[in-house]
């Protein structure tokens, strides 16, 4: 089983003949259903037009993308980046907010789990990011299936399997990994959007979960194979 069609031609090579399946991560169902809980306050959600990074600020992340977009669009007063997590770049991105005087890019640092659904939908757009590199060009972030499910529109700025995915699902924007210019661009492609447009992308979002990632369906899929 092949968690992305990504990985078939390498587990091709090795599989003597063995049959392949793809067969894909799901997301907690929380992230369609939210539960009704009290939610910590984070006003840079609640206010202007906020991107929203979600998970762990690692190398893996290419975190240093969201830093050099924020800087570029420094002078755009209601477009706020905000990072919910924590990991190895972490402090080096607070080091930057302060170097650069950021004052659109925001480290609340790492909330409950159970909280990240409810917070989730409060953006106006969910980004995920990763290094430009062969191996996570075939890999799909577990963050993408959990986006999709909670209907906010996706910019993901990584290529391959995840890039495709949102594509197909019409569920947002794609840009190349590492590309600061590209998405700063998105950002305001999609700031510059209708209301309408956003609840399209989220309502094919949350479509296509259900379609393909639904953990019910999934199971069945397994038993199935």
């Amino acid at each position: 089983l092949i968690q992305s069609e990504g990985f078939r031609p390498s587990v091709a090579k090795l599989s003597s003949g063995i049959p392949i399946q793809y067969y894909p991560n799901s997301a907690d169902s929380s992230f369609f259903t939210p539960q009704p809980i009290v939610l910590p306050s984070i006003s840079e959600l609640d206010n202007g037009f906020s991107v929203l990074f979600a998970g762990n600020v690692g190398t893996a992340q290419a975190v240093e993308v969201i830093v050099e977009a924020a800087d570029l669009l420094r002078d755009e007063s209601e477009i706020r980046f905000v990072v919910l997590g924590n990991g190895s770049r972490w402090d080096w991105m607070q080091e930057q907010v302060c170097m650069r005087d950021l004052s659109n890019l925001f480290l609340p640092g790492r909330f409950p789990s159970n909280t990240m659904p409810g917070l989730m939908r409060k953006a106006s757009v969910l980004l995920v990011t990763l290094a430009d590199e062969e191996i996570f060009a075939a890999t799909i972030p577990n963050k993408v299936q959990a986006y999709l499910a909670t209907g906010v529109p996706i910019i993901a700025c990584l290529n391959g399997e995840g890039a495709r995915i949102v594509l197909e699902a019409g569920a947002g924007i794609t840009v190349p990994a590492e590309d600061a210019k590209a998405l700063a661009a998105a950002v305001l492609s999609l700031k510059g959007m209708p209301a309408i447009n956003h609840q399209e992308m989220g309502q094919r979002g949350r479509a296509y979960f259900q379609s393909h990632f639904d953990h019910d369906l999934l199971v069945d899929r397994l038993i199935e194979i």
